[in-house]
């Protein structure tokens, strides 16, 4: 996967964890617009690690590979939590705290 392509995939999987938050928030009868600002997401590069970021607090980490992990301190990888890879998006729910994987 060349960068321009992974870097188009991590962003619609920014647009989509966003997507799935808002969704959430409206069925939960959250979506005042202090949560509503809280779950936009935005993407910082790094060196090994893409981070995506849900408001102020980091959510996904994606390596080279495009393998997607949760975190266990900002910058720090979670290996333990696995959501699949940047092909795999379609296939989870990224409205709760972590994603899970739809049936």
């Amino acid at each position: 996967m060349n960068t321009t392509e992974r870097l188009t995939k991590i962003e619609q999987l920014a647009t989509k964890i966003e997507e799935h938050q808002i969704q959430r928030l409206k069925i939960e009868k959250l979506d005042c617009e202090t949560n509503l600002k809280n779950a936009k997401t935005s993407v910082k590069l790094g060196n090994k690690y893409t981070r995506i970021d849900i408001g102020t607090s980091g959510a996904y980490m994606i390596d080279q590979d495009g393998n997607i992990f949760g975190i266990k301190a900002y910058g720090v990888i979670h290996r333990g939590h696995f959501f699949g890879t940047l092909d795999t998006i379609n296939q989870y729910n990224w409205g709760g705290y972590r994603a899970h994987k739809l049936k």
